[in-house]
C-alpha cells in the first residue's frame, strides 16, 4: 500500500493493546484548525458533524490536513444511518463515533454500516480516499475490521444497555457524553455528583469485562488525567474552539489586568 493519509486500522490495534490516546474535537470545519491540533500532539482528531459548524467538506478536508502529520480522523456522524457512516469512510475516515444510541440492536446495526459486505452492508465502491481512487482495492476484502466503532453512552437507555454494547463485536470505545449523561441522570452539568460517577463506574466496568476501551470528553488537560487515572483510554480534550477561546480569555484578561 501507498503512503497516504490513512493510518490502515492502526489505531484500533493501539486501543485493543490497551494504550491511552488523547485527541480533540474539531468543530470549526476548518482544515487548518484540523492541522493545528494534529500538529500539536494528539493521537487523534475527531471531527464533529453533529454540533459542528462543517458538513462532508470538512472532512474530506480535514483527513487530509491531519493525515499529514501522520494522525487518524474520527468523525461523529449525525446519526447512525448507513449512509451517514459510508460517506465518512469513503472521505478516509479512520473511525466513526454515533451519538444518541440505546440499545444493542441499533450498536449492532452501526458496526454492519462500518464493515463491507458480506459482514456489513456499506455500499462498495472504490472511486474514493478509502479505496485511494480505485488504486487499492484492499480494504474490501480485508479480514479483518480496520475502522474504530464507538458508541456513545449519553442517554438512560444505552446506560442500562451498555454491557450488551459492549459485548458486540466491533464496538471498540464506549464514549460518556458527559452533558448529556448528566442531564439525563437528573444531575444536569453536575460531574461530580454521586450519581454521575456511580453510571461512570458502570461505563468502565463494562468496558473492562468485555477488553474495550472507555471514552469521554474533558474541559481541559487536568481533567482528562483524571479521567485517565480512573481508567478512560480514549479522552477528548476540549474542542478547537473552546480551547482557543478559553487561551483567548485568559490573554485578554491577564492583558488588562
Amino acid at each position: 500500500m501507498s503512503r497516504g493519509p490513512l493510518d490502515g486500522g492502526q489505531l484500533r490495534r493501539r486501543l485493543s493493546e490497551g494504550e491511552v490516546t488523547v485527541g480533540t474535537f474539531v468543530g470549526m470545519a476548518s482544515a487548518t484548525a484540523a492541522e493545528v491540533c494534529a500538529a500539536s500532539g494528539a493521537d487523534w482528531i475527531l471531527i464533529d458533524l453533529e454540533h459542528g459548524s462543517g458538513s462532508d467538506e470538512a472532512v474530506r478536508d480535514g483527513v487530509i490536513a491531519a493525515g499529514g502529520y501522520g494522525v487518524p480522523t474520527i468523525v461523529r456522524v449525525e446519526s447512525g444511518e448507513r449512509i451517514r457512516i459510508g460517506r465518512a469512510l469513503d472521505h478516509g475516515a479512520d473511525g466513526i463515533m454515533v451519538p444518541r444510541l440505546g440499545n444493542v440492536e441499533e450498536a449492532r446495526q452501526t458496526v454492519r454500516h462500518m464493515l463491507y459486505p458480506p459482514r456489513g452492508d456499506r455500499g462498495v465502491a472504490t472511486y474514493n480516499r478509502s479505496c485511494q481512487w480505485g488504486m487499492n482495492r484492499e480494504p474490501l476484502t480485508a479480514d479483518s475490521q480496520t475502522t474504530v466503532g464507538i458508541i456513545q453512552i449519553e442517554t438512560l437507555d444505552a446506560l442500562e444497555n451498555v454491557e450488551a454494547i459492549a459485548a458486540q463485536d466491533g464496538v471498540d470505545v464506549l464514549f460518556v457524553g458527559p452533558l448529556d449523561l448528566s442531564y439525563a441522570l437528573g444531575v444536569p452539568l453536575q460531574l461530580d455528583s454521586g450519581a454521575f460517577q456511580d453510571a461512570l463506574r458502570r461505563v468502565l466496568d463494562a468496558a473492562g469485562r468485555h477488553h474495550k476501551a472507555a471514552g469521554i470528553l474533558a474541559a481541559d488537560g487536568t481533567a482528562a488525567a483524571k479521567f485517565v487515572r480512573q481508567g478512560f483510554r480514549f479522552v477528548a480534550i476540549g474542542s478547537d474552539s473552546t480551547i482557543m477561546a478559553a487561551a483567548f480569555r485568559d490573554a485578554f484578561a491577564t492583558a488588562r489586568n
